[in-house]
Protein backbone atom coordinates (compact mmCIF):
# COMPACT_ATOMS: atom_id res chain seq x y z
CA UNK A 1 0.00 0.00 0.00
CA UNK A 2 1.20 3.43 -0.84
CA UNK A 3 2.02 5.43 2.14
CA UNK A 4 2.47 8.99 3.03
CA UNK A 5 4.65 11.21 0.92
CA UNK A 6 5.48 14.17 3.70
CA UNK A 7 5.35 17.39 2.97
CA UNK A 8 7.60 17.19 -0.06
CA UNK A 9 6.52 20.96 -0.35
CA UNK A 10 7.49 23.40 -2.78
CA UNK A 11 8.61 26.68 -1.83
CA UNK A 12 6.92 28.78 -4.14
CA UNK A 13 3.01 27.68 -4.54
CA UNK A 14 1.81 26.43 -7.53
CA UNK A 15 -1.22 28.77 -9.22
CA UNK A 16 -3.39 28.00 -12.18
CA UNK A 17 -2.61 31.59 -13.72
CA UNK A 18 -0.59 34.99 -12.92
CA UNK A 19 1.36 34.61 -9.46
CA UNK A 20 -0.50 36.42 -6.75
CA UNK A 21 0.80 39.04 -4.47
CA UNK A 22 1.73 36.61 -1.00
CA UNK A 23 -0.29 36.90 2.02
CA UNK A 24 0.89 36.13 5.54
CA UNK A 25 2.41 32.81 6.56
CA UNK A 26 1.28 29.05 6.31
CA UNK A 27 2.97 26.09 8.23
CA UNK A 28 2.92 22.58 6.63
CA UNK A 29 2.62 19.22 8.27
CA UNK A 30 2.88 16.11 7.26
CA UNK A 31 6.00 14.16 8.36
CA UNK A 32 6.24 15.93 11.69
CA UNK A 33 7.91 19.13 9.96
CA UNK A 34 6.49 22.58 10.22
CA UNK A 35 8.08 24.87 7.67
CA UNK A 36 6.49 28.17 6.68
CA UNK A 37 5.23 29.20 3.30
CA UNK A 38 3.55 32.57 1.45
CA UNK A 39 -0.31 32.24 1.00
CA UNK A 40 -1.89 32.48 -1.62
CA UNK A 41 -4.38 35.71 -1.73
CA UNK A 42 -7.04 33.62 -2.92
CA UNK A 43 -6.65 31.44 0.25
CA UNK A 44 -5.71 34.01 2.68
CA UNK A 45 -9.82 35.41 1.76
CA UNK A 46 -11.00 32.68 2.81
CA UNK A 47 -9.21 32.03 6.51
CA UNK A 48 -9.03 36.40 7.33
CA UNK A 49 -11.27 37.27 10.75
CA UNK A 50 -14.91 37.88 10.30
CA UNK A 51 -15.18 35.15 7.42
CA UNK A 52 -16.92 31.99 7.97
CA UNK A 53 -14.20 29.84 8.21
CA UNK A 54 -12.87 31.76 11.33
CA UNK A 55 -16.38 32.48 12.76
CA UNK A 56 -16.41 28.62 12.25
CA UNK A 57 -13.11 27.67 13.85
CA UNK A 58 -13.84 29.74 17.10
CA UNK A 59 -16.68 27.97 18.04
CA UNK A 60 -15.30 24.15 17.29
CA UNK A 61 -12.68 24.98 19.22
CA UNK A 62 -14.25 26.26 21.94
CA UNK A 63 -16.05 22.57 21.82
CA UNK A 64 -12.27 20.66 21.80
CA UNK A 65 -13.14 20.36 18.67
CA UNK A 66 -10.30 20.78 14.98
CA UNK A 67 -11.91 22.37 12.07
CA UNK A 68 -10.29 22.25 8.85
CA UNK A 69 -11.35 23.77 4.84
CA UNK A 70 -10.24 20.42 3.16
CA UNK A 71 -10.32 19.04 -0.43
CA UNK A 72 -11.18 21.14 -3.79
CA UNK A 73 -11.47 24.08 -1.83
CA UNK A 74 -8.00 24.35 -0.82
CA UNK A 75 -7.03 22.71 -4.13
CA UNK A 76 -8.46 26.01 -6.23
CA UNK A 77 -7.02 27.99 -3.76
CA UNK A 78 -3.84 27.21 -4.73
CA UNK A 79 -4.37 26.95 -8.21
CA UNK A 80 -6.13 30.13 -7.58
CA UNK A 81 -9.32 28.89 -9.78
CA UNK A 82 -12.72 30.22 -8.44
CA UNK A 83 -14.64 27.79 -6.27
CA UNK A 84 -18.28 29.24 -5.10
CA UNK A 85 -18.38 25.90 -2.40
CA UNK A 86 -16.13 25.94 0.61
CA UNK A 87 -15.85 22.93 2.27
CA UNK A 88 -15.02 21.86 6.10
CA UNK A 89 -14.08 18.72 7.94
CA UNK A 90 -13.99 18.20 11.74
CA UNK A 91 -13.28 15.21 14.35
CA UNK A 92 -16.66 16.37 15.70
CA UNK A 93 -19.67 14.03 14.92
CA UNK A 94 -22.69 15.37 12.72
CA UNK A 95 -25.11 15.83 15.91
CA UNK A 96 -22.37 17.70 17.63
CA UNK A 97 -21.92 19.66 14.44
CA UNK A 98 -25.85 20.66 14.49
CA UNK A 99 -25.38 21.95 18.18
CA UNK A 100 -22.18 23.87 17.31
CA UNK A 101 -23.38 25.49 14.50
CA UNK A 102 -27.20 26.06 15.43
CA UNK A 103 -26.96 29.26 16.76
CA UNK A 104 -24.48 30.63 14.15
CA UNK A 105 -26.17 29.52 10.98
CA UNK A 106 -29.26 31.13 9.37
CA UNK A 107 -30.59 27.73 8.51
CA UNK A 108 -29.26 24.24 8.02
CA UNK A 109 -29.91 21.28 5.90
CA UNK A 110 -29.62 17.92 6.75
CA UNK A 111 -29.69 15.78 3.62
CA UNK A 112 -26.21 14.59 3.45
CA UNK A 113 -26.15 13.92 7.25
CA UNK A 114 -26.76 9.82 6.93
CA UNK A 115 -22.78 10.03 5.52
CA UNK A 116 -21.76 12.72 7.80
CA UNK A 117 -22.05 16.17 6.09
CA UNK A 118 -23.84 18.82 7.63
CA UNK A 119 -25.48 21.93 5.02
CA UNK A 120 -24.75 25.58 6.92
CA UNK A 121 -26.80 27.89 5.52
CA UNK A 122 -25.13 31.73 6.17
CA UNK A 123 -26.62 34.92 4.94
CA UNK A 124 -27.23 33.17 1.40
CA UNK A 125 -24.10 31.29 1.19
CA UNK A 126 -24.03 27.30 1.84
CA UNK A 127 -20.89 25.40 3.58
CA UNK A 128 -20.34 22.36 4.35
CA UNK A 129 -19.17 20.57 7.30
CA UNK A 130 -18.20 16.76 7.16
CA UNK A 131 -17.35 14.76 9.76
CA UNK A 132 -13.54 12.98 9.16
CA UNK A 133 -14.82 9.56 7.67
CA UNK A 134 -13.66 6.24 5.32
CA UNK A 135 -16.49 5.02 3.20
CA UNK A 136 -16.16 1.76 1.66
CA UNK A 137 -18.72 0.22 -0.86
CA UNK A 138 -19.55 -2.98 -0.43
CA UNK A 139 -19.40 -5.54 -3.42
CA UNK A 140 -23.21 -5.02 -4.64
CA UNK A 141 -23.87 -2.09 -3.32
CA UNK A 142 -24.75 1.75 -4.70
CA UNK A 143 -24.35 3.40 -1.58
CA UNK A 144 -21.35 3.75 0.57
CA UNK A 145 -21.27 2.27 3.84
CA UNK A 146 -20.00 5.35 6.40
CA UNK A 147 -17.44 5.12 9.09
CA UNK A 148 -16.43 8.12 11.28
CA UNK A 149 -12.83 8.84 12.25
CA UNK A 150 -10.97 11.15 14.59
CA UNK A 151 -8.03 11.42 12.64
CA UNK A 152 -7.42 13.84 9.44
CA UNK A 153 -4.81 12.18 8.16
CA UNK A 154 -7.17 8.59 8.28
CA UNK A 155 -9.83 11.23 6.72
CA UNK A 156 -7.49 12.46 3.94
CA UNK A 157 -6.09 8.69 2.74
CA UNK A 158 -9.76 8.03 1.72
CA UNK A 159 -9.98 10.81 -0.32
CA UNK A 160 -9.76 10.64 -3.97
CA UNK A 161 -6.62 12.43 -5.42
CA UNK A 162 -3.73 13.87 -3.69
CA UNK A 163 -4.25 17.20 -4.93
CA UNK A 164 -7.98 16.74 -3.08
CA UNK A 165 -6.12 15.20 0.45
CA UNK A 166 -4.63 18.50 1.25
CA UNK A 167 -6.59 20.43 5.01
CA UNK A 168 -5.85 23.76 6.36
CA UNK A 169 -6.39 23.66 10.32
CA UNK A 170 -8.73 27.48 10.84
CA UNK A 171 -6.90 29.56 12.85
CA UNK A 172 -8.68 31.16 15.57
CA UNK A 173 -6.48 34.25 16.61
CA UNK A 174 -4.75 36.75 14.29
CA UNK A 175 -1.56 35.63 15.70
CA UNK A 176 -1.89 31.67 14.91
CA UNK A 177 -0.27 30.39 12.06
CA UNK A 178 -2.76 28.03 9.65
CA UNK A 179 -1.54 24.84 9.25
CA UNK A 180 -1.35 22.56 6.14
CA UNK A 181 -1.75 19.12 6.31
CA UNK A 182 -0.89 17.55 3.46
CA UNK A 183 0.59 13.87 4.59
CA UNK A 184 -0.09 12.29 0.17
CA UNK A 185 2.38 15.19 -1.29
CA UNK A 186 -0.78 16.96 -3.02
CA UNK A 187 1.33 19.84 -3.02
CA UNK A 188 3.95 18.28 -5.35
CA UNK A 189 1.57 16.88 -7.54
CA UNK A 190 -0.18 20.13 -8.04
CA UNK A 191 3.55 21.68 -8.89
CA UNK A 192 3.91 18.82 -11.36
CA UNK A 193 0.18 18.71 -12.34
CA UNK A 194 -0.20 14.42 -11.72
CA UNK A 195 -3.47 12.95 -10.69
CA UNK A 196 -2.51 10.81 -8.44
CA UNK A 197 -4.79 8.88 -5.66
CA UNK A 198 -3.57 9.01 -1.97
CA UNK A 199 -3.59 5.11 -1.33
CA UNK A 200 -2.96 2.37 -3.58
CA UNK A 201 -5.11 3.10 -6.86
CA UNK A 202 -7.06 -0.08 -6.19
CA UNK A 203 -7.93 1.08 -2.59
CA UNK A 204 -9.20 4.15 -3.21
CA UNK A 205 -10.96 3.00 -6.22
CA UNK A 206 -12.70 0.28 -4.44
CA UNK A 207 -13.94 2.98 -2.11
CA UNK A 208 -15.92 4.27 -4.58
CA UNK A 209 -15.96 3.18 -7.67
CA UNK A 210 -16.83 6.36 -9.20
CA UNK A 211 -13.64 7.85 -8.38
CA UNK A 212 -12.36 5.92 -12.35
CA UNK A 213 -15.01 8.49 -13.90
CA UNK A 214 -13.70 11.45 -11.63
CA UNK A 215 -10.22 10.77 -12.70
CA UNK A 216 -11.01 11.81 -16.16
CA UNK A 217 -13.08 14.31 -14.98
CA UNK A 218 -10.36 16.59 -13.49
CA UNK A 219 -8.50 15.52 -16.44
CA UNK A 220 -10.53 17.38 -18.21
CA UNK A 221 -11.37 20.40 -15.99
CA UNK A 222 -7.64 21.09 -14.49
CA UNK A 223 -5.57 19.42 -17.36
CA UNK A 224 -3.71 16.98 -15.09
CA UNK A 225 -2.24 13.81 -16.58
CA UNK A 226 -3.38 10.89 -14.27
CA UNK A 227 -0.47 8.58 -13.05
CA UNK A 228 0.05 5.11 -15.54
CA UNK A 229 -0.57 3.10 -12.06
CA UNK A 230 -4.29 4.95 -11.61
CA UNK A 231 -4.91 4.47 -15.18
CA UNK A 232 -4.00 0.56 -14.96
CA UNK A 233 -6.28 0.20 -12.01
CA UNK A 234 -8.92 1.58 -14.06
CA UNK A 235 -8.74 -0.99 -16.79
CA UNK A 236 -8.31 -3.87 -14.14
CA UNK A 237 -11.75 -2.48 -11.87
CA UNK A 238 -13.98 -0.26 -14.69
CA UNK A 239 -16.55 -3.07 -14.03
CA UNK A 240 -16.95 -1.71 -10.77
CA UNK A 241 -18.72 1.24 -12.27
CA UNK A 242 -21.74 -0.86 -12.44
CA UNK A 243 -22.34 -1.03 -8.78
CA UNK A 244 -22.76 3.40 -8.80
CA UNK A 245 -26.26 4.54 -9.51
CA UNK A 246 -26.86 5.92 -12.94
CA UNK A 247 -27.43 9.65 -11.57
CA UNK A 248 -24.14 10.25 -9.84
CA UNK A 249 -22.61 9.06 -13.19
CA UNK A 250 -24.19 11.68 -14.93
CA UNK A 251 -23.05 14.41 -12.58
CA UNK A 252 -19.65 13.62 -12.88
CA UNK A 253 -19.82 12.71 -16.56
CA UNK A 254 -21.38 16.31 -17.27
CA UNK A 255 -18.85 17.82 -15.48
CA UNK A 256 -16.39 15.86 -17.75
CA UNK A 257 -18.00 17.43 -21.03
CA UNK A 258 -17.77 20.84 -20.01
CA UNK A 259 -14.51 20.87 -19.19
CA UNK A 260 -11.57 23.21 -21.28
CA UNK A 261 -9.36 19.53 -21.81
CA UNK A 262 -12.15 17.18 -22.37
CA UNK A 263 -11.07 15.88 -25.58
CA UNK A 264 -7.97 14.21 -23.96
CA UNK A 265 -10.14 12.95 -20.79
CA UNK A 266 -12.83 11.24 -23.12
CA UNK A 267 -9.81 9.35 -24.99
CA UNK A 268 -8.71 7.96 -21.92
CA UNK A 269 -12.20 7.09 -20.77
CA UNK A 270 -12.61 5.18 -23.83
CA UNK A 271 -9.23 3.55 -23.98
CA UNK A 272 -8.99 2.49 -20.09
CA UNK A 273 -12.66 0.59 -21.48
CA UNK A 274 -14.44 2.24 -18.80
CA UNK A 275 -16.81 4.17 -21.25
CA UNK A 276 -18.28 0.44 -22.23
CA UNK A 277 -19.43 0.53 -19.07
CA UNK A 278 -21.83 3.27 -19.22
CA UNK A 279 -21.41 4.87 -22.55
CA UNK A 280 -21.40 1.62 -25.03
CA UNK A 281 -22.28 3.42 -27.86
CA UNK A 282 -18.81 5.85 -28.20
CA UNK A 283 -16.16 3.12 -28.33
CA UNK A 284 -18.01 1.09 -30.68
CA UNK A 285 -17.78 4.38 -33.37
CA UNK A 286 -13.71 2.70 -33.08
CA UNK A 287 -14.86 1.48 -36.96
CA UNK A 288 -12.10 -0.17 -38.69
CA UNK A 289 -10.61 1.57 -41.68
CA UNK A 290 -11.90 -0.66 -44.75
CA UNK A 291 -8.87 -0.96 -46.71
CA UNK A 292 -10.94 -0.07 -50.12
CA UNK A 293 -12.52 3.06 -49.06
CA UNK A 294 -10.46 4.39 -46.09
CA UNK A 295 -12.89 6.08 -44.74
CA UNK A 296 -12.39 8.39 -41.43
CA UNK A 297 -12.09 6.59 -37.83
CA UNK A 298 -15.50 7.91 -36.61
CA UNK A 299 -14.69 7.69 -32.90
CA UNK A 300 -11.71 10.07 -33.61
CA UNK A 301 -13.78 12.68 -35.87
CA UNK A 302 -16.52 12.37 -32.95
CA UNK A 303 -14.04 13.67 -30.44
CA UNK A 304 -12.69 15.89 -32.44
CA UNK A 305 -16.20 17.54 -32.89
CA UNK A 306 -16.42 17.47 -29.33
CA UNK A 307 -13.32 19.66 -28.50
CA UNK A 308 -14.26 22.50 -30.98
CA UNK A 309 -17.49 22.82 -29.42
CA UNK A 310 -17.96 25.44 -26.91
CA UNK A 311 -18.99 24.31 -23.80
CA UNK A 312 -22.30 24.31 -23.09
CA UNK A 313 -23.44 20.69 -21.72
CA UNK A 314 -26.40 19.98 -24.67
CA UNK A 315 -24.17 21.26 -27.15
CA UNK A 316 -21.55 18.89 -26.14
CA UNK A 317 -23.78 15.78 -25.66
CA UNK A 318 -24.97 16.42 -29.18
CA UNK A 319 -21.59 16.15 -30.47
CA UNK A 320 -20.23 13.32 -28.67
CA UNK A 321 -23.50 10.97 -30.23
CA UNK A 322 -24.10 12.86 -32.76
CA UNK A 323 -22.94 9.86 -35.17
CA UNK A 324 -23.68 7.38 -32.70
CA UNK A 325 -26.33 5.81 -35.66
CA UNK A 326 -23.55 5.30 -37.81
CA UNK A 327 -22.34 1.40 -37.14
CA UNK A 328 -26.18 0.38 -37.00
CA UNK A 329 -26.74 2.33 -40.62
CA UNK A 330 -22.83 1.80 -42.36
CA UNK A 331 -22.92 0.40 -45.85
CA UNK A 332 -20.76 -0.04 -48.36
CA UNK A 333 -21.50 0.62 -52.30
CA UNK A 334 -20.03 1.75 -55.61
CA UNK A 335 -19.60 5.01 -54.44
CA UNK A 336 -17.50 4.22 -50.72
CA UNK A 337 -19.18 4.03 -46.96
CA UNK A 338 -22.30 5.41 -46.64
CA UNK A 339 -24.29 5.86 -43.53
CA UNK A 340 -27.98 6.39 -44.74
CA UNK A 341 -30.35 7.98 -42.24
CA UNK A 342 -27.97 8.09 -39.07
CA UNK A 343 -29.11 10.92 -37.68
CA UNK A 344 -32.82 9.54 -37.29
CA UNK A 345 -31.03 6.16 -35.67
CA UNK A 346 -28.44 8.24 -33.42
CA UNK A 347 -31.43 10.70 -32.25
CA UNK A 348 -33.38 7.35 -31.30
CA UNK A 349 -30.01 5.71 -29.47
CA UNK A 350 -29.31 8.89 -28.08
CA UNK A 351 -32.53 9.40 -26.16
CA UNK A 352 -32.21 5.68 -25.19
CA UNK A 353 -28.68 6.17 -23.18
CA UNK A 354 -29.60 9.38 -22.01
CA UNK A 355 -32.80 7.63 -19.69
CA UNK A 356 -30.74 4.81 -18.92
CA UNK A 357 -28.26 7.78 -17.32
CA UNK A 358 -31.29 9.51 -16.09
CA UNK A 359 -30.88 13.15 -18.21
CA UNK A 360 -33.81 15.51 -17.29
CA UNK A 361 -36.44 15.22 -20.19
CA UNK A 362 -35.75 18.43 -21.20
CA UNK A 363 -31.68 17.84 -21.34
CA UNK A 364 -32.83 14.97 -23.21
CA UNK A 365 -35.36 16.19 -25.80
CA UNK A 366 -32.79 18.88 -27.10
CA UNK A 367 -29.97 16.77 -27.14
CA UNK A 368 -31.71 14.05 -29.74
CA UNK A 369 -33.20 17.20 -31.44
CA UNK A 370 -29.93 18.34 -32.35
CA UNK A 371 -28.87 15.15 -33.27
CA UNK A 372 -31.58 14.58 -35.71
CA UNK A 373 -31.37 18.43 -36.99
CA UNK A 374 -27.29 18.17 -37.65
CA UNK A 375 -27.55 16.80 -41.32
CA UNK A 376 -30.72 19.33 -42.27
CA UNK A 377 -27.95 21.84 -43.85
CA UNK A 378 -26.30 19.38 -46.32
CA UNK A 379 -29.90 18.90 -48.00
CA UNK A 380 -29.59 22.35 -49.12
CA UNK A 381 -26.63 22.33 -51.16
CA UNK A 382 -28.18 23.98 -54.31
CA UNK A 383 -28.84 27.19 -52.31
CA UNK A 384 -31.13 28.78 -49.34
CA UNK A 385 -34.58 29.45 -50.28
CA UNK A 386 -36.75 31.79 -48.32
CA UNK A 387 -39.00 28.42 -47.68
CA UNK A 388 -36.01 26.57 -46.65
CA UNK A 389 -34.99 29.02 -44.44
CA UNK A 390 -38.22 29.14 -42.39
CA UNK A 391 -38.46 25.61 -42.17
CA UNK A 392 -35.17 25.58 -41.11
CA UNK A 393 -35.91 27.95 -38.29
CA UNK A 394 -38.92 26.08 -37.49
CA UNK A 395 -37.20 22.83 -37.35
CA UNK A 396 -34.53 24.20 -34.77
CA UNK A 397 -36.55 26.54 -32.88
CA UNK A 398 -34.90 27.77 -29.46
CA UNK A 399 -31.81 25.54 -30.42
CA UNK A 400 -30.71 26.88 -33.79
CA UNK A 401 -27.56 28.73 -32.03
CA UNK A 402 -26.35 24.94 -30.77
CA UNK A 403 -27.50 23.49 -34.54
CA UNK A 404 -25.34 26.10 -36.36
CA UNK A 405 -22.40 25.51 -34.41
CA UNK A 406 -22.35 21.71 -33.97
CA UNK A 407 -22.11 21.91 -38.06
CA UNK A 408 -20.15 23.93 -38.06
CA UNK A 409 -17.63 22.35 -35.41
CA UNK A 410 -18.55 18.58 -37.47
CA UNK A 411 -16.45 19.70 -40.52
CA UNK A 412 -13.40 17.76 -39.59
CA UNK A 413 -12.16 16.63 -43.10
CA UNK A 414 -8.60 17.37 -44.27
CA UNK A 415 -9.92 18.10 -47.83
CA UNK A 416 -9.85 22.07 -47.72
CA UNK A 417 -12.23 22.87 -50.56
CA UNK A 418 -14.69 20.40 -48.93
CA UNK A 419 -14.50 22.22 -45.68
CA UNK A 420 -14.38 25.39 -46.92
CA UNK A 421 -17.81 24.75 -49.01
CA UNK A 422 -19.70 23.98 -45.80
CA UNK A 423 -18.30 26.69 -44.52
CA UNK A 424 -19.49 29.05 -47.04
CA UNK A 425 -23.26 27.42 -46.69
CA UNK A 426 -23.35 27.86 -43.40
CA UNK A 427 -22.30 31.45 -43.99
CA UNK A 428 -24.97 31.46 -46.15
CA UNK A 429 -27.69 30.40 -44.09
CA UNK A 430 -27.05 32.40 -41.53
CA UNK A 431 -26.60 35.24 -43.55
CA UNK A 432 -30.46 34.64 -44.73
CA UNK A 433 -31.62 33.73 -41.63
CA UNK A 434 -30.42 37.74 -40.62
CA UNK A 435 -32.20 39.17 -43.97
CA UNK A 436 -36.02 37.34 -43.36
CA UNK A 437 -35.73 38.14 -39.44
CA UNK A 438 -35.71 41.54 -40.80
CA UNK A 439 -38.40 41.48 -43.05
CA UNK A 440 -40.73 39.02 -41.18
CA UNK A 441 -41.25 37.37 -38.13
CA UNK A 442 -39.24 35.12 -38.64
CA UNK A 443 -39.08 33.19 -34.68
CA UNK A 444 -42.51 33.44 -34.39
CA UNK A 445 -43.76 31.53 -37.31
CA UNK A 446 -47.60 30.94 -37.20
CA UNK A 447 -50.69 31.75 -39.45
CA UNK A 448 -52.41 34.45 -39.00
CA UNK A 449 -55.53 33.40 -37.55
CA UNK A 450 -55.96 30.31 -34.98
CA UNK A 451 -58.10 27.90 -34.30
CA UNK A 452 -60.86 29.76 -32.92
CA UNK A 453 -61.29 31.40 -35.94
CA UNK A 454 -61.00 28.54 -38.37
CA UNK A 455 -64.05 27.05 -36.46
CA UNK A 456 -66.09 29.92 -36.35
CA UNK A 457 -65.15 30.88 -39.91
CA UNK A 458 -66.02 27.31 -41.10
CA UNK A 459 -68.96 26.25 -38.92
CA UNK A 460 -66.87 23.03 -37.30
CA UNK A 461 -66.41 21.72 -33.83
CA UNK A 462 -63.06 21.24 -32.63
CA UNK A 463 -61.33 18.13 -33.84
CA UNK A 464 -58.83 16.62 -36.14
CA UNK A 465 -60.10 18.88 -38.91
CA UNK A 466 -59.17 22.05 -37.21
CA UNK A 467 -55.42 20.71 -37.09
CA UNK A 468 -55.81 20.04 -40.77
CA UNK A 469 -56.66 23.17 -41.76
CA UNK A 470 -53.71 24.58 -38.98
CA UNK A 471 -51.44 22.63 -40.39
CA UNK A 472 -52.10 23.95 -43.94
CA UNK A 473 -51.82 27.26 -43.33
CA UNK A 474 -48.56 26.77 -41.14
CA UNK A 475 -47.33 25.22 -44.73
CA UNK A 476 -48.55 28.46 -46.99
CA UNK A 477 -46.56 30.50 -44.14
CA UNK A 478 -43.26 28.41 -44.71
CA UNK A 479 -43.20 28.10 -48.18
CA UNK A 480 -44.75 31.60 -49.28
CA UNK A 481 -43.65 34.05 -46.57
CA UNK A 482 -46.40 36.24 -44.22
CA UNK A 483 -49.84 36.80 -45.25
CA UNK A 484 -52.97 38.70 -43.86
CA UNK A 485 -56.03 37.29 -41.91
CA UNK A 486 -58.01 38.51 -45.24
CA UNK A 487 -56.20 36.37 -47.56
CA UNK A 488 -56.26 33.26 -44.58
CA UNK A 489 -60.09 32.94 -44.56
CA UNK A 490 -59.92 33.29 -48.38
CA UNK A 491 -58.11 30.43 -48.39
CA UNK A 492 -60.11 28.67 -45.95
CA UNK A 493 -63.45 29.02 -48.16
CA UNK A 494 -61.28 28.03 -51.20
CA UNK A 495 -60.47 24.55 -50.29
CA UNK A 496 -63.91 24.49 -48.51
CA UNK A 497 -65.46 24.65 -51.95
CA UNK A 498 -62.62 21.94 -53.18
CA UNK A 499 -63.63 19.58 -50.37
Amino acid sequence: MRGSRGTSTPTNWPTGGAAEEPTGRLASRGDGLETPHVIPQRLAAILAPGTPARELAVLFRAEGKSFYVVGGSVRDALLDRPNADLDFTTDARPDEIEEIVRGWASDLYVVGKTFGTIGVIKEGKTLEITTHRSEIYRDDSRKPHVTYSDDIVEDLSRRDFSVNAMAIEVPVADDEMPVMVDPYGGLSDLHTEILRTPLDPEVSFGDDPLRMLRLFRFMSTIGFAPEQTALGAVREMRDRLQIVSAERIRVEFDKLMTGKHVGPALWGVVETGLAAEFIPEIPALALEADPLHRHKDVLAHTIAVVEKTSPRLELRLAALFHDIGKPATREFGSGGVMFHHHDVVGARMTRHRMSELRYPAKVTDAVAELVFLHMRPHTFKLGWTDSAVRRYVRDAGPLLVDLNELVRCDVTTRNKKRARAISRRIDELEARIVELREQEELDALRAPIDGNQVMEHLGIAPGPAVGEVMRRLLEVRIEEGPYTEAEAFAMLDEWDRDA
